[in-house]
Order: structure tokens, then C-alpha cells, then sequence
């Protein structure tokens, strides 16, 4: 994590899917303070309660996680809620559940984890447009396909593998900006 802050890194998410809910807070709360001396947003992965004990600056969820209206009562007002959508009337539903952004996928074929099916980028610009909130392109995304994710409207970018398995993280990742930052000024 430290390494993709040094290259410019904004916005953190933690997930993990195998730790133990006291494992889960006790690296949330080490994250938080590691992103909050950076600058940098840090969100916790579907634990709103976890999220809200360590001051992170919001919560993601998934579909069967708390509902946005019960997550939106532990945080409050000023944090953030996300949620991950595959399809448009997840999208739209979590848009009008109140929901400051949406994940949407998968855009690309991914291994990171199961998500369904492939969404592509065509489906990426419908749900862009569908919605008023931000909408943050998951799934597959990598150095080759980032411009597509970009010009197809989303407004930002989860990045897993692109950068955790590359060779030089800080490498990785101020390059993957950079290509970001390029395709935006288009």
C-alpha cells in the first residue's frame, strides 16, 4: 500500500474476504492511519461497522451485504458508501438507495475474484448514463484497456493486479496514473 501511495495513489480499499473480523479491524485501523498521513481516501471492504471504528472514510459493499440506509445510519453523512453492480438495474437501484458511488462489472475478464458475467465497455457508457452518481470501472483492468475504461465515461478505475503483481509496485502504479492522467486530458 505504501508503495502505490509514494506513486500517487488517492483511494484505498481494503478487502479481505479470508480474515477473521478482529484481523479485518486491526489491519483497517493500521490502513487508515497509513492512507489518512498520505492524503489519501481509505475505504473499507463490506464492513461498515469495522469501517466506521476505524474513522475510515467509507465503506464498499457488495449485493448482499447491509443495505446503503443501514450503512448510511453507522457512518453518517460524511463518509462514503459504494457499492459493486453487474447490471443496470443494480446500478440504478444503489444510485437511488442513496449511494455516493458505484463499482461497476466486471468490465474485463478477471481473476481476482468471481464476479459474474463480463460487462464490457459498451455497457460501461450505458450505466454511466443511467446514473447520476460516479461510476468506478472494476474487472480486468489493466495498462492495455485503461484508455477504453476512461473514454467509455467512468470516473475512475479499480486497479488490482496491474499493480500488486507487477515487479515494481510504485512503477506500476505511477505509470498506470500517468495513462490515466493522459487519456483524461483527450
Amino acid at each position: 500500500m505504501q508503495q502505490a501511495l509514494a506513486a500517487g495513489v488517492k483511494f484505498i480499499q481494503y478487502r479481505s474476504k479470508g480474515g477473521t473480523r478482529k484481523d479485518i479491524y486491526e489491519t483497517s485501523l493500521l490502513l487508515a492511519r497509513i492512507a489518512r498521513n498520505a492524503q489519501a481516501c481509505f475505504i473499507v471492504n463490506d464492513h461498515a461497522d469495522i469501517a466506521a471504528a476505524v474513522d475510515a472514510d467509507g465503506v464498499h459493499l457488495g449485493q448482499e451485504d447491509l443495505p446503503v440506509e443501514f450503512a448510511r445510519k453507522l457512518l453518517g453523512n460524511n463518509k462514503l458508501i459504494g457499492i459493486s453492480t453487474h447490471g443496470r438495474e443494480e446500478a440504478m437501484a444503489a444510485a437511488s438507495a442513496g449511494a455516493d458511488y458505484i463499482g461497476f462489472g466486471p468490465i474485463f475478464p478477471t481473476t481476482t475474484k468471481e464476479t459474474g458475467q463480463v460487462q464490457g465497455i459498451r455497457t460501461l457508457s450505458i450505466i454511466k448514463q443511467a446514473v447520476k452518481i460516479p461510476v468506478i470501472a472494476i474487472g480486468g483492468i489493466n495498462h492495455s484497456n485503461v484508455h477504453d475504461v476512461f473514454r467509455s465515461g467512468a470516473d475512475g478505475a479499480a486497479v488490482i493486479s496491474a499493480i500488486l503483481s507487477a515487479e515494481n509496485i510504485t512503477t506500476a502504479a505511477e505509470s498506470m496514473l500517468r495513462t490515466i492522467s493522459d487519456v483524461r486530458r483527450i
